[in-house]
């Protein structure tokens, strides 16, 4: 028996939107710059999916819950890319040391040049809060 018009499509809007969510939240962790896209795209398939589901009668806790993982995800993503593109050259110097770097006293000691930039370049709130995530 087939669903009625416009139901099918209203449910499966509303499973997109909470999925392209996690996904978006899970790739802000990998790929900030990624998690930013597809951030925007989920927050947008929640939005597209809220009058569907209220057109159609049905539930809207998906959308809802895809427009708040989004926009959690849309948040960090942002946060994390800006924060890349401000130590960008601290990084980029980081990245060359480890390199080189062939035991783990001298991984360490990329890690040290790295946090002491880090430290010249931004204010001490941020520094504690990169600080309790230190390895």
């Amino acid at each position: 028996m087939k669903a009625p018009a416009g139901q099918q499509p209203a449910e499966s809007a509303g499973r997109r939107a909470i999925w392209l969510s996690i996904a978006a939240l899970a790739m802000t962790f990998m790929l900030p710059l990624a998690g930013l896209v597809m951030a925007l795209f989920a927050l947008v398939a929640g939005i597209r999916a809220l009058p569907l589901l209220k057109g159609a009668g049905r539930p809207t806790g998906m959308a809802v819950g895809g427009i708040t993982v989004s926009s959690l995800a849309l948040l960090l993503s942002a946060g994390a890319t800006v924060m890349q593109l401000y130590l960008m050259d601290e990084y980029s110097a980081y990245q060359e040391c480890m390199k080189g770097a062939g035991t783990v006293a001298s991984q360490g000691e990329c890690f040290t040049q790295f946090r002491d930039a880090a430290q010249r370049k931004l204010p001490p709130d941020v520094l504690e809060l990169l600080g309790a995530m230190q390895p």
